[in-house]
């Protein structure tokens, strides 16, 4: 039975335990973010959250303090370099554990966890719902007040209407001025035809009126023999 027992095992000896949780705070100062099962997660957060408070002191002790947990000189600069100064205002609660449903194999509940301030979407989500909170509050405050300040830009979209008429107007009439010009080409055609068509009759008249002539002629002739 396990009576009193607190800390979890993990079917582990203590070397191995040790060994392992220290390759995982590695993997997670260097990445970030890991995937792991829910109880090496709880147990990586217990061993874990204290190096990241001491990393807050960047003093030859605090780094001799964190070396001996994890054994790795490139995790303990990552730690105090890039780590520590993003973690600087944050009092507690470092590392967050999201589920991420159960294994294949086992069936073992699996879940991801992170540094809380290395998460860009989590933060970018909770600083819109603190903007939109202070708006709300914003506008309950000022009550009545709020109403004429809606109404105005109302009022100066209504006198810029007929602006926009007028313009349309003017390209109207200056097709109304293209019309009639568009006419006269057609009518000068037209008067044309008619003057040519008396020309032609008058060269068909004038062969009879030569014929005429000859005919008098000849009975003048005729009358002279006689």
């Amino acid at each position: 039975m396990r009576h009193g027992n607190k800390v979890n095992h993990l079917g582990r000896k203590t070397g191995h335990r040790k060994a392992m949780l220290q390759n995982m705070a590695c993997s997670l100062i260097e990445h970030k973010r890991i995937t792991t099962t829910i109880a090496k997660a709880k147990t990586l957060r217990v061993f874990i959250e204290p190096l990241l408070t001491k990393s807050k002191t960047d003093s030859t002790h605090s780094r001799r303090v964190v070396f001996s947990y994890l054994q790795s000189k490139e995790a303990v600069t990552e730690l105090f370099r890039d780590v520590a100064p993003k973690i600087a205002n944050r009092e507690g609660g470092y590392t967050r554990i999201i589920r991420t449903g159960y294994r294949l194999g086992d069936n073992a509940e699996m879940c991801m966890i992170e540094l809380v301030d290395f998460n860009e979407l989590y933060n970018n989500n909770a600083g819109k719902k603190t903007t939109r909170r202070s708006r709300r509050g914003g506008k309950a405050s000022e009550g009545v007040a709020a109403t004429p300040v809606a109404e105005t830009p109302v009022a100066e979209v209504v006198e810029e209407t007929p602006v926009a008429k007028v313009v349309e107007e003017a390209p109207a009439a200056e097709v109304v001025e293209e019309t009639p010009v568009a006419e006269v080409p057609e009518e000068a055609p037209a008067a044309e035809v008619v003057e040519a068509a008396p020309v032609a009759e008058v060269t068909e008249e004038a062969p009879a009126a030569e014929t005429t002539d000859e005919e008098a002629s000849t009975s003048e002739e005729d009358k002279t023999e006689e």
